[in-house]
C-alpha cells in the first residue's frame, strides 16, 4: 500500500461490508478503497456459515412479509444468485451438501399452515403472491406426505389430527453459505486491476473524527494506527449504532440484541426448508426447519430468540458496548413497555429464556418443534453449540417502536451507518447498491450502473 488515505473505507468484514467492497471496486472508478475488520478473519460473527439460517430469504415462504416487501427482497435476493452465476458458484449443486465448496444450493422450500385457520391464510397468500413468485405452487397434504412424511405422520404411523397445506417450490437456489460468499466478494474485489483494494484484519476502529473534510480513523493495529478517508460506511452489525453514537449520530435510537439458538436433528427427518405461519404480533422469526449445508446428514430447527445484554455472541465482553448502545432513558422504557405489555410478546420472551435452561429447555423447545414435525422426540434433538448469531433489533425513541428490517443512519457528512438484522445477508448486494449510490453522489465519482444492472439484476 502506498498511502493510508482512501476514497472509501468500510468498517466491518461481514457479508454487508464485503458486498459493498466488491460493488465499489467493480462498478465505480474509485482508485483506493479499504475494509477493516477487528477479528482475524472475514465473516467472524453473524455472516459465518453457522451464524445464520443459511437461507436466501426471498419473501416467498416468510409469512411476515407483505407483498411489497417480498417483491423488494426477492429482487435483492436474485442479485446474489446472479453474482454466483457470474462467478461460477452454481455449478452442478443440485442438492444440499453435494459439494463442500459450493456457495449456493438447491432445496425444496415451503411455508406450511397447520389447522384450518392457517391453511386459509396460506391459500389466500398463495393467490396474492403468485404474480411475484411464479414458481410457487400449492402443495396439498397428500403431496406433503410423499415429500416430507414426518410433517404429517406421528410416531405410531397415524396421521396428525390437524390438516396441513403448504405453498412452496422446488429446484431453486435457496440455501447459501454466507461465509464463503463473503470471502468471494473480497477475493473478486481484489482482482479488479484498476482499483487498489486493501483489507486489514485484526484492526478495530477505536475512534473516528472528521477533520478538514476528511475522516480520520484511529485503530488498534500498530502497523496501521491511523487512516483517512473521503467517505466511510460502517457495516459493523450491532456495533454500528455504538460507533454512530460516539460521533453524535443515532441518539434517537437504541438497540436490543436478540440471539438465535438452534437444535440439530437427523436430515432423514426433514430434507426441505419448512417455514411456519408467523404470529403477526411477534417481531421475531417463526420456528423453521432447514437442512444444514455445513453438517452433512443434519438439519436444524430454530431459531429461538433470546434478548441478551451484549452485542456479540460466543465472544467475551461487549456488555459495556451494549450499555452505551442501549442508552436507557424514559423513551426506551416507554418503548419496552409498549412492546412487553402485549401478552404474546411477553410470553414469547419468557419462553425463549426458558429454552436456554439445560435439559428442561430442550423439552420445552420440543413442544414448539412438534408443530412442524409431530413425530419428533426429545432424543432426536441435539443443542447446536456455538451456532447462531446476534441480531440488532433497533428501538426508536421517537416512535417508541421496534424499527423492523434494515436500519440505516444516512448523514449528509460523508458517513453511513448500517444495522442489518435478517434478511441483511440476503439483501447485501441491494444494500451495497444503495450505499454505493449515496457515496457516488457525495464523491462525484463515476459509476457504471448499467453494467451492474446487466450483471446482477434480471427481470
Amino acid at each position: 500500500m502506498s498511502s493510508n488515505h482512501y476514497d472509501v473505507l468500510i468498517v466491518g468484514g461481514g457479508i454487508s461490508g464485503a458486498a459493498l467492497l466488491y460493488s465499489v471496486a467493480e462498478y465505480t472508478d474509485l482508485k483506493n478503497i479499504a475494509l477493516v475488520e477487528k477479528y482475524d478473519r472475514l465473516a467472524p460473527l453473524n455472516s459465518n456459515g453457522s451464524g445464520n439460517s443459511q437461507t436466501l430469504h426471498c419473501g416467498d415462504i416468510e409469512t411476515n412479509y407483505k407483498a411489497e416487501k417480498a417483491a423488494k427482497v426477492s429482487k435483492t435476493a436474485n442479485m446474489i444468485t446472479e453474482y454466483c452465476r457470474l462467478k461460477g458458484h452454481l455449478e452442478e449443486a443440485d442438492n444440499v451438501g453435494d459439494k463442500d465448496k459450493q456457495i449456493m444450493f438447491k432445496c425444496t422450500k415451503m411455508a406450511m399452515g397447520v389447522g384450518e385457520e392457517e391453511i386459509a391464510f396460506i391459500k389466500k397468500r398463495l393467490e396474492e403472491f403468485k404474480p411475484i413468485f411464479p414458481n410457487m405452487r400449492a402443495i396439498e397434504q397428500e403431496e406433503i406426505e410423499k415429500l416430507e412424511p414426518n410433517l404429517v405422520f406421528l410416531k405410531d404411523g397415524s396421521r396428525r389430527p390437524e390438516p396441513v397445506f403448504a405453498m412452496g417450490s422446488e429446484g431453486e437456489y435457496s440455501a447459501v453459505n454466507y461465509g464463503d460468499l463473503t470471502e468471494s466478494f473480497v477475493e473478486n474485489a481484489q482482482k479488479v486491476e484498476s482499483t487498489n483494494t486493501d483489507v486489514f484484519l485484526n484492526t478495530e476502529v477505536m475512534r473516528m473524527r472528521k477533520i478538514d473534510g476528511k475522516f480520520v480513523i484511529e485503530t488498534n493495529n500498530p502497523n496501521q494506527p491511523e487512516m483517512t478517508a473521503n467517505f466511510v460506511v460502517v457495516n459493523a452489525g450491532a456495533h454500528s449504532l455504538l460507533l454512530a453514537k460516539k460521533m453524535g449520530y443515532g441518539r434517537e435510537l437504541s438497540v436490543m440484541p436478540v440471539a438465535g439458538s438452534f437444535y440439530y436433528a437427523d436430515l432423514s427427518i426433514l430434507k426441505s426448508k419448512v417455514y411456519m405461519v408467523q404470529n403477526d404480533k411477534l417481531p421475531f422469526a417463526a420456528l423453521h426447519g432447514d437442512p444444514d449445508i455445513l453438517k452433512p446428514g443434519k438439519m436444524r430447527l430454530g431459531p429461538t430468540a433470546l434478548s441478551m445484554p451484549k452485542l456479540e455472541r460466543f465472544r467475551p465482553g461487549t456488555y459495556w458496548d451494549f450499555a452505551q448502545s442501549f442508552a436507557p432513558d424514559f423513551a426506551v422504557a416507554q418503548a419496552l413497555w409498549k412492546l412487553f405489555k402485549e401478552s404474546d410478546i411477553r410470553n414469547y420472551v419468557i419462553k425463549n429464556i426458558l429454552f436456554e435452561i439445560p435439559g428442561y429447555g430442550k423439552k420445552l423447545f420440543l413442544k414448539d418443534a412438534q408443530k412442524i414435525i409431530p413425530s419428533l422426540t426429545v432424543d432426536d434433538l441435539t443443542y447446536a453449540d456455538n451456532v447462531g448469531g446476534v441480531r440488532p433489533q433497533v428501538l426508536s425513541k421517537i416512535t417508541k417502536k421496534l424499527e423492523l428490517g434494515e436500519a440505516k443512519i444516512k448523514t449528509k457528512d460523508g458517513i453511513t451507518f448500517n444495522m442489518t438484522p435478517s434478511p441483511g445477508a440476503t439483501s447485501c448486494l441491494g444494500n451495497a447498491q444503495a450505499d454505493m449510490e449515496i457515496l457516488v453522489e457525495y464523491l462525484g465519482c463515476g459509476y457504471d450502473k448499467k453494467r451492474l444492472l446487466s450483471d446482477l439484476v434480471k427481470d
